[in-house]
């Protein structure tokens, strides 16, 4: 059955969850179930297979986690793990195991996260010592599986949170094998923001008559997504460094994200953003697990402000402060977009999502509008005086603060001999001049505005003739040769697991693939190729390393 849900205004206590549960919610600040909690979690409280389509943000995590941990409480005292959660990466395999242990710390629930880029002694000691629910990345589980580790006979649920990513980088037979181990009469949940094809093949063949819960667009965007405000600033690709060090003086966000494509991009925008005078530290693929974790621990102790990331090392990010996110360029796919802006605007908190569009990028908004059924607001890059006005509004605001909230008496030494000298509003005037030379300079440059390309010329554009078979000299896609083909038994899913797993990628920003005997092609942005090929030098396709270059083309 579908289900299209909203808001009736019902709280947790009417979902059938224990008192622990209820009270471990009220504490952290809950009060309402969001529409895919309140659609899920009565029918996986009773047993029921279920498939949940909502977006990123929507409170899945909670969906199933609260059912997960009712059924440890009700089955307490078991050796082995009762409950398998397989996620796509390790940070969201961090960000379900924390969110379990909050929600169950009363009842005693241990969740043990396993994931690669970690000492697997670590987690071998951890799963000797018993744990309830392993919460693990489709790779690393098998891995325990077939070490022995891993014992799934005692296994009573499954859940595969965002399916559609676990499958985009290459896990579809790691997932088919896990869920085959464990015993036919589980319980399986399976969430994605997508449903494809392959999705439904996975639900036909591992679920039992499954409730269907499928938010609609009004519902799937109610609360959390409905507080993002969407902007757009036109730029030309030169000024862009300087665009976005402008729209975030003005914005003066508290705690940012600001996505780019490659890891190279990461470390030069860093760079120039610290350059600017900005706090701001790279994420991304290139970095270790340690190294990550720092970036994320300064972010949420207040330390850094910005943090520039790809999509892959910032999946599962979720940080409480966190109030912007800027895509510096424009994703390639509006999946991606809605999964960067569903980091802010959650749990009630305002949220702003900001987008920087070269002109000839214009229409990939618009497609983006169009499958989110969401205006982008267009807005005028802010000028030198705009600048100048915030931060006024800024030095005004803290004089106001100051003025209510602090104690200014050991400064009256300094006022009173200088206002038996010049007049008290002067000194004021005076004292606003030397806070706004404190807090920098403005840049003087006026940056140069930029038009979208004109409609007539975009219909042009679409109406010229081109290959159907490849995207490369249309929309800056280039092809790679890979030196492996049928003979070695690599399949598409190989070439995609292997790009998505090692480069900051993701299934969707992958081309056309074509494979032969000796050697395959495939089709990735020309932004990202370098960084591709350096990653896939480092990783074995198969079992093997192999020779990968840019495709030379002979002249005809």
């Amino acid at each position: 059955m579908i289900e299209n849900t909203g808001g009736d205004g019902s709280g947790f206590a009417d979902l059938g969850l224990r008192p622990e549960l209820r009270q471990a919610l009220v504490g952290l600040g809950y009060e309402e179930p969001t529409p895919i909690q309140r659609a899920a979690i009565p029918p996986l409280l009773q047993g029921r297979d279920l498939v949940g389509q909502a977006a990123t943000g929507t409170g899945k995590t909670a969906a199933f986690a609260l059912p997960l941990l009712q059924l440890i409480a009700d089955g307490a005292g078991r050796a082995g793990p009762i409950a398998l959660v397989l996620v796509p990466t390790r940070e969201l395999a961090v960000q379900v195991s924390e969110a379990m242990h909050r929600y169950g710390h009363d009842i005693g629930a241990r969740v043990l996260p396993i994931y690669g880029g970690q000492p697997i002694g670590r987690q071998l000691r951890a799963l000797s010592r018993g744990v309830d629910v392993v919460v693990a990345t489709p790779g690393r589980a098998q891995d325990h599986i077939n070490r022995g580790t891993l014992d799934l006979d005692g296994i009573t649920a499954v859940v595969l949170d965002e399916a559609d990513e676990m499958l985009d980088m290459g896990f579809a037979e790691e997932i088919e094998a896990i869920l085959s181990s464990t015993p036919a009469d589980r319980q399986t949940a399976l969430f994605s923001a997508t449903m494809p094809p392959r999705i439904a093949g996975m639900v036909r063949r591992h679920l039992r008559e499954p409730v269907m819960v499928q938010l609609d667009r009004e519902a799937s965007t109610t609360g959390e997504s409905l507080l993002v405000r969407q902007s757009a600033y036109v730029v030309p690709r030169g000024h862009k460094p300087a665009a976005l060090g402008r729209v975030l003086d003005l914005e003066a966000p508290a705690a940012a994200v600001v996505f780019c494509r490659t890891r190279d991009e990461v470390d030069r925008l860093t760079e120039t953003l610290n350059g600017r005078g900005q706090s701001a530290e790279a994420l991304h693929g290139g970095m270790d697990q340690q190294q990550r974790d720092r970036v994320m621990n300064r972010l949420r102790a207040g330390t850094i402000d910005l943090v520039v990331a790809t999509d892959v090392a910032a999946r599962g990010l979720d940080i409480e402060q966190l109030t912007h996110v800027v895509n510096y360029d424009v994703p390639s796919a509006a999946e991606s977009y809605v999964h960067r802006i569903g980091r802010v605007g959650r749990a009630g908190r305002e949220g702003t999502a900001i987008t920087l569009v070269e002109p000839r990028e214009h229409r990939m908004l618009k497609s983006i509008e169009r499958a989110t059924g969401r205006r982008i607001t267009v807005e005028k890059l802010p000028t030198v005086a705009d600048l100048r006005a915030r931060r006024l509004d800024l030095t005004r605001a803290a004089l106001r603060e100051s003025l209510l909230e602090d104690d200014l008496e050991k400064f009256r030494g300094v006022i009173e001999p200088l206002c038996e000298e010049f007049d008290l509003f002067d000194v004021a005037l005076a004292a606003v001049k030397l806070a706004q030379e404190t807090s920098g300079t403005v840049d003087e440059e006026e940056l140069p505005e930029a038009e979208p390309p004109p409609a007539d010329d975009q219909g042009r554009r679409r109406k010229s003739p081109g290959r159907p078979s490849t995207r490369r000299s249309g929309s800056g896609m280039t092809r790679l040769f890979v030196g492996s083909g049928r003979s070695s038994g690599v399949r598409p899913q190989d070439l995609v697991g292997a790009i998505t797993g090692e480069s900051t990628l993701s299934g969707r920003d992958i081309g056309a693939i074509e494979i032969a005997d000796r050697f395959s092609l495939v089709e990735v942005p020309e932004a990202a190729a370098e960084d591709v090929i350096v990653a896939l030098r480092r990783a074995t396709i198969k079992g093997r390393r192999t020779t990968v270059r840019r495709e030379r083309h002979v002249p005809r």
